[in-house]
């Protein structure tokens, strides 16, 4: 990448689940679970509606869908239930998706600041870090943002601004890559250009917001240009 490219791009902010690592289908896998416990069957929609969102918003999709009324306290318990579970499923073994590993070791090499910025909790988040940490032989990340880190969640632009100001770049000169419709609608309102990979759930084309099946073949020069043309829109 030219010096010039390299002063356009300043960091790339990702996305954890579903975007760096295939652990979205331990999340629902966990919510289908909860939904056996609690007498029913949670829709195929239901739960590609909870992709990238809060576990508030979740729970409540999913009692929603299964036309359970439950107090405060259970959904409390209900999202603690869900995020205890994907922390043993993850426990078991996380893998790259396709075309990350290579994308963020690319990153990494050209000498540009990270952040991860995920809505998952730090007691969550850190089982995932651990994994990548040891596979890549240190930490890729200078700056990771959680969701129990953070004013607001995704999509709030909240989290992306916060791991912008901690890197210390402007929102102008930062891409995003993310897998759900919220994540990407917290980039966007974060200034940043952002890269949609979707996954489980369909995100609408949006100015600003560049859509790819995946991550295979996306380096550094691919991640610049999209950033250049997001800047001449």
């Amino acid at each position: 990448m030219s010096p010039v490219d390299r002063q356009d791009l300043q960091a790339v902010l990702f996305d954890m689940d579903g975007t760096l690592v295939e652990t979205e289908q331990y999340w629902g896998e966990a919510m289908f679970e909860l939904a056996a416990r609690l007498g029913g069957r949670m829709s195929a929609e239901a739960r590609a509606a909870t992709v990238g969102s809060t576990m508030r918003r979740s729970m409540t999709i999913l009692h929603a869908d299964l036309g359970v009324i439950r107090s405060e306290e259970q959904l409390l318990a209900d999202a603690r239930w869900v995020e205890d579970r994907t922390a043993e499923l993850m426990a078991a073994g996380i893998t790259w998706c396709p075309g990350a590993r290579e994308l963020l070791l690319g990153v990494r090499a050209a000498g540009l600041p990270t952040a991860l910025v995920t809505t998952t909790p730090r007691r969550v988040a850190d089982i995932v870090l651990a994994t990548i940490r040891a596979d890549l032989g240190g930490d890729p990340f200078d700056v990771t943002v959680c969701g129990d880190e953070v004013p607001a969640r995704k999509p709030d632009p909240a989290p992306y601004r916060q791991a912008m100001a901690a890197l210390d770049v402007e929102p102008a000169g930062c891409v995003v890559v993310e897998d759900s419709e919220s994540g990407v609608a917290a980039g966007l309102a974060a200034g940043a250009a952002v890269l949609g990979v979707p996954t489980v759930q369909a995100i609408e084309p949006a100015q600003g917001l560049t859509l790819r099946d995946g991550l295979v073949g996306v380096d550094v020069d691919a991640l610049a240009g999209l950033l250049r043309t997001h800047a001449a829109a």
